[in-house]
């Protein structure tokens, strides 16, 4: 599959795998898209299958999990220290 296909796949396995509305799941493949996360699958076509999109869909998915607790807890300390 081409690149642009491997991303809307990326994106559709995050609808289905965590039920994300496609803007959410949209915006979380163009950040990673943005931090360089696709950087290898650009430059190595062989990377772009569905059982790489399944992984990569995890990846990002859970590491957006653990930014959204990480700041929770930041928040949680502020609130703690007044």
């Amino acid at each position: 599959m081409t690149y642009e296909e491997y991303l809307d796949e990326v994106t559709t396995i995050l609808t289905e795998l965590y039920e994300l509305d496609d803007a959410a799941a949209i915006k979380l493949v163009v950040d990673a898209q943005d931090a360089e996360f696709f950087v290898h699958h650009d430059d190595h076509p062989e990377m772009c299958t569905l059982e790489q999109a399944k992984k990569d869909a995890v990846a990002l998915f859970e590491a957006k999990q653990n930014k959204q607790q990480t700041q929770k807890k930041q928040q949680q300390r502020v609130r703690e220290k007044k």
